[in-house]
């Protein structure tokens, strides 16, 4: 071993030399191959006997022994010394000890992971006594054709991926299925959403119609996806609690053995002070005594712990420093919440889990977290997207979930912008449009039948307490941008609704669809949308065309009309801009 003047390699994360459960196999295999430090690389290079085995290591925190410091005016350790073994079938020239102890600090997190260098992939082409060496001390994994990522996040800790997020492992019933991030859960890219299954709304599904869907749903057709909260129904009453919409998917899934393992179920914790590592573990054994099973699939924070803009549906853009310094510490950590999930993963109560309403900081800081404890990544996220509301694409988000870096699955809720893009109200306010449908009752200029649509309403948008609510769906900007996108779809030969559906199901960044029902005929019009979808993808021209109204205004939902000069940095109902 070659050290220069004699020197010792500190590696930077101290944390990192106490994940190693197969060092053993990386120090046999240094044995073997020889090892050499450049740089935090470890490269250990074929010899005679040996094999090439590249692999990048971020520091175990360990001092070599039998080394020394160098001093002042020696030639140091930093970055780019290199420390250099050679071993060959006929001997080593260095003690097993010292190369086990370089295998140690160099190969802990990756030891510790199985990823890349350890990962079984890359050591078919090792020699016959190295493939031993790893086999006996249970260091490969089993042969997985997926591509090693590099992670520039630090890509150690979180659990070996499956393939790449997003991509289509079958089709059912003319329903296409997705990898959610890492895991080898296979979703339908339409979901049924729950949020009023069961509710107090004037139009909210009773138990018998949302068993209807889900038999329509799940037994007749392609989906396997239910995604709810234990904060569902919304609204909610004293009749009907909070709560009451898992129990309604649970009683559904005991009419019939088998019927739960035909379902990937997705729940939530309610957000912002409510999270703590305990209340996690507690709420999350409440959904499951709710729902009727031992198992919940994906449990997702309903919205972030900490202090964030765009949690929930808040109107803001802008961070406000100020109330980040105030309330971001008195929020659960990033890590005491990876912690938690790591927990329940453990004890076989979820098997992923993520963040609704939230965005590319928050996704980084579970992952980062992850890494840190030794426990699996989220493997998916959950936001407003649609025509509209293509914000996850431009901020970071998308990014950060793609397969190059955090391979993380994204579940779009709101993808017909509240029932505002499947063309059933009125656009053209000011104009008066007589031959369309008319606006939303409480945009309407005309009284007398902005009054007879509250009474006998087409949707939320008809009744003033939800149209107020989602004001964002009605800007004049999101308006204008939707009356676009309906001659579009009209010239395309599609519904207003298919053009939006799918346009979603062809995104690069979204797993699946979240989608809202009232009636067993609106989900045979999604089920529909969602099979053309998978037979064919909408025009490139047409994409185009979509794509040239959408960067006339980028952010539609997010524009004010009216903001009044007395009410600063207030809109319309009372929420924060900008």
């Amino acid at each position: 071993l070659r050290t220069g003047s004699g020197v010792s390699q500190t590696l930077r994360s101290p944390k990192m030399a106490q994940r190693a459960p197969r060092l053993r196999a990386a120090a046999s295999a240094a044995v073997l191959a020889g090892v050499a430090f450049h740089t935090g690389a470890l490269r250990l290079q074929r010899s005679a006997a040996a094999f090439t085995w590249a692999a990048r290591a971020r520091g175990a925190g360990a001092t070599l022994p039998g080394l020394r410091r160098s001093g002042a005016g020696g030639t140091g350790v930093g970055p780019d010394v290199v420390f250099e073994a050679s071993a060959s079938s006929s001997g080593v020239s260095v003690t097993a000890a010292l190369v086990r102890a370089a295998a140690l600090s160099a190969l802990g997190a990756l030891a510790a992971t199985r990823r890349r260098c350890l990962s079984g992939h890359r050591c078919q082409s090792a020699s016959a006594p190295v493939r031993r060496a790893l086999d006996a001390f249970g260091a490969r994994s089993p042969a997985r054709p997926e591509r090693s990522r590099r992670h520039f996040f630090g890509g150690f800790g979180e659990s070996t991926p499956t393939g790449d997020t997003n991509e289509v492992l079958e089709t059912v019933n003319g329903i296409r299925r997705r990898r959610l991030g890492s895991t080898d859960m296979a979703v339908s890219e339409l979901a049924l959403g729950t949020q009023r299954w069961g509710g107090d709304d004037f139009n909210s599904p009773d138990e018998a119609l949302c068993h209807a869907l889900l038999d329509r749903g799940v037994l007749e057709g392609g989906i396997n996806l239910i995604d709810t909260a234990e904060s569902y129904p919304i609204p909610s009453s004293n009749q009907k609690p909070e709560g009451r919409t898992e129990e309604i998917i649970g009683s559904w899934m005991a009419k019939e053995p088998g019927r739960r393992d035909k379902v990937l179920i997705a729940s939530k914790i309610t957000g912002g002070m409510n999270i703590t590592r305990q209340s996690i573990i507690k709420n999350c054994e409440g959904s499951l005594k709710r729902l009727g099973t031992d198992r919940m699939d994906v449990y997702l924070l309903h919205w972030p712990a900490r202090y964030t803009p765009q949690s929930n549906w808040g109107q803001s853009l802008e961070y406000d420093w100020q109330k980040g310094r105030l309330a971001v510490p008195q929020a659960a950590s990033f890590g005491d919440i990876v912690e938690a999930m790591g927990q329940l993963m453990e004890q076989g109560k979820i098997r992923g889990y993520g963040s609704c309403n939230d965005n590319a900081v928050g996704l980084m800081g579970m992952s980062a977290a992850a890494r840190e404890r030794g426990v699996p990544g989220p493997c998916c996220m959950q936001n407003d997207y649609s025509l509209l509301n293509r914000r996850i694409e431009e901020n970071g988000l998308s990014e950060a979930s793609s397969p190059a870096l955090e391979n993380c699955g994204f579940m779009a809720y709101n993808v017909l912008a509240g029932g505002m893009l499947t063309g059933k109200y009125g656009l053209d306010i000011e104009n008066m449009d007589l031959e369309g449908p008319p606006p939303a009752a409480v945009d309407d200029p005309d009284e007398e039948r902005g009054i007879r649509s509250n009474r006998d309403p087409r949707g939320r948008m008809d009744r003033r307490d939800w149209a107020l609510t989602l004001i964002r769906y009605r800007t004049r900007a999101a308006r204008e941008a939707m009356a676009e996108y309906k001659l579009l779809a009209k010239r395309a030969g599609l519904t207003a609704t298919a053009l939006a559906l799918r346009f979603a199901a062809g995104r690069d960044a979204v797993t699946t669809s979240l989608l809202g029902h009232t009636s067993v005929e609106q989900l045979d019009e999604c089920i529909k949308a969602f099979e053309e979808a998978a037979r064919q993808p909408l025009d490139p021209q047409l994409c185009w065309d979509i794509d040239r109204v959408h960067v006339k205004n980028r952010l539609p939902l997010f524009t004010v009309d009216g903001a009044r000069p007395e009410r600063a940095n207030r809109g319309k109902i009372g929420e924060r801009i900008p």
